[in-house]
């Protein structure tokens, strides 16, 4: 039998454990982060998930946040408060922004759609050199992916495999291709912002 004194014991090791890695996260450590990722993104997935309502946003949210932790983990101070508040704190934020966001978008959807009617389906020079240019920065940020990172995203877009398919050709558990993926995607994210800013400054 479990009791009350037992379950705040396991707790309080709980947030130990995730305070560790949080140490170890703002040190540049992404084995952590996959770490803290898998033992806390259900809870703050159901948070985001509750909040938006919608599946695919909800994943996109999920992503923006532990990319927030990986930037912000050095800020996170124990004495404010355990760490899964903190992520659920971050998560509360970016899942009401991006409904906020997403209310401004609909209120513009018509307009917009009305434009995408006229407008010709045939690529004019300027949007056919943008299109080659976000191609290689595509390119340029998956050459700074993991191995096994790159290989999972690239089984799931390029190929268009699910979670299960890329688990069953890769022999690996399917939380070990959603975590890889995932993180891949978060540093994609953040790789291809680095290098738009850098294209931007030079022009």
């Amino acid at each position: 039998m479990v009791t009350s004194a037992d379950s705040a014991t396991e707790h309080r090791a709980g947030d130990l454990a995730s305070m560790a890695l949080i140490e170890r996260v703002a040190r540049g450590d992404e084995s952590a982060l996959a770490a803290l990722y898998e033992t806390t993104s259900s809870l703050v997935f159901g948070l985001v998930l509750r909040v938006l309502g919608v599946r695919l946003e909800a994943e996109e949210v999920l992503l923006d946040v532990y990319t927030q932790v990986w930037r912000q983990a050095s800020s996170y101070d124990s004495s404010r408060g355990a760490p899964l508040a903190w992520l659920l704190t971050i998560a509360r934020s970016r899942a009401i922004d991006r409904l906020r966001s997403g209310s401004q978008t609909r209120k513009r959807a018509q307009p917009l759609e009305s434009a995408e009617k006229e407008h010709s389906t045939v690529a004019n020079p300027e949007e056919a050199a943008a299109t080659s240019e976000r191609r290689k920065l595509v390119l340029s940020a998956l050459e700074t992916l993991s191995p096994e990172q790159r290989e999972v995203i690239e089984l799931a877009y390029y190929s268009g495999l699910s979670h299960s398919e890329i688990a069953a050709q890769l022999d690996q558990p399917v939380g070990t291709v959603k975590t890889r993926t995932r993180l891949g995607m978060m540093k994609l994210y953040q790789q291809l912002h680095s290098l738009h800013q850098g294209r931007s400054e030079k022009i």
